[in-house]
């Protein structure tokens, strides 16, 4: 493992365009749990209140479980050492640009700020009818299910449903940033979810190295990773700071 690390440290250090690729994996040491799994969200609550059908026809129901887990739960996480370690990198000019899948915002309180956000994100919400768009802290979520100050409609928090396609710009972004990268740093994401997946693919295709930072397999680790580093990304990143050795 030393070795590997080592060596991931001088491709980084080297490298001309590194893109971060994270997924739920990441936010777990803050205190996020991943969506699927034995402990994970839908293990204790019915998908359902996120397909987008559901949420129009039953938007108390859906907005009650929506506050409880992404704004009571979800916002008390803080950016952990594998957030602030990509961040310092990108400082450092090393990391260009990260891809996220994760709709925490943790990324840019951890001080990131070329951020493609694949899935959106819960710290803004948007009408469902005039598409007027807020901060989630300046909606009283306390009356629920919140509504437009400007037309009175729905609010919905402005992350992907079930039903919902990838917003253009996000993707665009994400193509281009994969077929640009020499590159790939995947972290904490088991590599399953679509179309999401296909984006460290491409990056492969294109001629990038693959760096994956992960405590278990995922479905990249066999298939197009170069160096798979096992362990906590927080620990994993703090090492591989060390080792590039930036001032």
């Amino acid at each position: 493992m030393k070795e590997r690390i080592r060596i991931a440290a001088n491709i980084l250090k080297n490298a001309k365009h590194v893109v971060a690729f994270t997924g739920a994996g990441i936010s777990v040491e803050s205190g996020i749990p991943p969506f699927r799994g034995i402990d994970g969200l839908w293990s204790n609550h019915d998908p359902q209140v996120l397909d987008l059908s559901y949420f129009y026809a039953n938007p108390l129901e859906s907005w009650t479980v929506i506050k409880e887990i992404f704004y009571d739960f979800f916002g008390k996480a803080k950016p952990n050492d594998a957030h602030k370690g990509i961040a310092f990198l990108e400082e450092a000019g090393i990391v260009k640009e990260t891809i996220t899948q994760n709709i925490d915002n943790l990324h840019q309180e951890a001080g990131s700020k070329i951020i493609h956000e694949f899935h959106g994100n819960s710290q803004q919400l948007i009408c469902t009818s005039c598409s007027a768009t807020y901060p989630a802290f300046e909606i009283n979520l306390n009356k629920l299910p919140p509504l437009c100050d400007s037309c009175h409609s729905l609010l919905k928090p402005d992350f992907i449903f079930f039903g919902e396609g990838i917003p253009q710009e996000a993707y665009e972004a994400s193509v281009k940033a994969a077929q640009n990268a020499d590159v790939f740093l995947v972290v904490g994401t088991t590599g399953e979810v679509t179309p999401s997946c296909h984006i460290p693919i491409l990056a492969k295709e294109k001629g990038a190295k693959i760096i994956e930072i992960n405590p278990e397999e995922s479905k990249f680790t066999n298939s197009i990773t170069d160096i798979y580093l096992q362990k906590k990304a927080s620990i994993i990143m703090n090492q591989l700071i060390n080792l590039i050795n930036i001032k």
